[in-house]
């Protein structure tokens, strides 16, 4: 039956949703984030809209690359220690000088490393091959015409796209975005997303646990998924198993939060607190072909966010983060990398999956030989190695046993 958006939510022969149509639902829940104009020091990690074209050249003005002396080639030829040319030095150019004398015949300026180059100067002579006079120079080696000048627009040209549209600024994009001169640059807003943490018997790290509670960890886990992907998180915790009180919890938050993610109560046992509370509210709950990771649902809360509930073991939640939630919210945040770099890589030892499910494991994957080995057993609920895992592995739906030697797929996580 089709979502509110005209989704299909597909099954294929053994009743169960396809890992493709459940990402491509989760896909088509979150649209594009606003666009908005923000200063280069907040920019940081968000994805820029537009392309950023260059007003000025890179260098802006031909520049020293050397401190040194500022000279005609031609008036140091044949320079060496035995023989040095002495030319009187006429000025003094330190970088950020804004007027720049010309340099006449026979004379020398003495030059710091990004101080522009004057006219009539073709080389520059490095401080280091002379005796570094400031009244007048020895110069004991010649210059080739350009050498050490850094010409302009060298490394950019006007109207260069010195960044496209979809690019992560990180902090040399952003580097480059100052040097041509943006004070501001276009970015898509982080999507914001509310992390729900369901269950009467979990507890805040810290405190004492009596018998039958556990530490609350899903929650911190995903809200900062949510915020290394690039979102902004913010993090609901120890919601009661209760209908109304689920409800309640929500209601504040539903205007400032376009994805609200929730992990646990939606098996098929009693206190099924997430699935109780959005059935009929636009949430759909489905099995998908897949393990660990079977319970899902995803859908907008009445009409309002998008919704993806994922199960609450939390290798579960976290395997489930990564193939669903991770490349649609980074998608819809503008992210022209929105997926996790993929690798084929070679099985050091045999596996065997479950019939009919696409199984993702998790594994070491070796940089150095293309080879992966996997870590830790399939258990849903051993977060012990996913913690120390660098990678997924991908064991298709139609395989029953990998053996060593196999060529996989694997998910990189660093």
């Amino acid at each position: 039956m089709p979502d509110d958006r005209g989704v299909p939510h597909a099954t294929g022969p053994s009743g169960l949703t396809p890992v493709p149509a459940h990402r491509a639902r989760v896909a088509a829940l979150l649209t594009p984030a606003p666009v908005e104009s923000r200063p280069l020091a907040d920019c940081l990690g968000l994805a820029l809209a537009e392309d950023l074209v260059a007003a000025i050249p890179l260098p802006p003005f031909d520049n020293s690359a050397m401190d040194g002396y500022a000279v005609r080639s031609v008036d140091v030829t044949g320079a060496s220690p035995e023989q040095p040319v002495v030319l009187p030095v006429a000025e003094d150019l330190p970088a950020g000088r804004v007027d720049s004398p010309p340099l006449l015949p026979g004379t020398a300026h003495r030059i710091m490393t990004g101080a522009q180059v004057p006219s009539g100067a073709d080389a520059i002579v490095p401080v280091e091959r002379t005796d570094g006079g400031t009244a007048e120079v020895r110069v004991h080696a010649s210059a080739q015409p350009g050498v050490d000048v850094r010409r302009a627009g060298e490394d950019v040209r006007v109207g260069t796209a010195v960044l496209a549209a979809g690019t992560t600024l990180g902090p040399t994009q952003l580097g480059i975005a100052a040097a041509v001169g943006a004070a501001r640059l276009p970015v898509r807003r982080p999507v914001r997303v509310l992390v729900l943490s369901t269950g009467s018997e979990l507890v805040e790290p810290g405190s004492p646990l009596r018998t039958g509670q556990i530490y609350e960890s899903n929650g911190l886990m995903l809200a900062t998924a949510v915020r290394e992907a690039g979102g902004r998180a913010e993090l609901l915790r120890f919601v009661p198993d209760d209908v109304a009180s689920f409800h309640a919890a929500l209601a504040p938050h539903l205007d400032e939060t376009d994805l609200i993610i929730t992990s646990g109560g939606v098996s098929a046992g009693a206190y099924e607190v997430v699935k109780d509370s959005l059935s009929g509210n636009g949430v759909e709950f489905t099995k998908v072909a897949m393990q660990p990771g079977m319970p899902q649902g995803a859908g907008r809360y009445r009409g309002g966010p998008a919704v993806v509930t994922l199960p609450g073991n939390p290798v579960s939640a976290m395997v489930s983060f990564e193939v669903f939630v991770r490349p649609a919210l980074r998608a819809a945040a503008g992210h022209r990398q929105a997926e996790r770099p993929g690798r084929k890589a070679t099985l050091t030892s045999s596996l065997e999956g479950p019939p009919g499910k696409r199984q993702y494991r998790r594994a070491l994957y070796d940089p150095a030989t293309d080879e992966v080995t996997p870590h830790g057993g399939p258990g849903s609920h051993l977060l012990s190695a996913m913690a120390t895992a660098n990678c997924l592995l991908e064991v298709p739906e139609e395989t029953v046993e990998l053996p060593a030697g196999s060529t996989v797929d694997v998910l990189l996580m660093d």
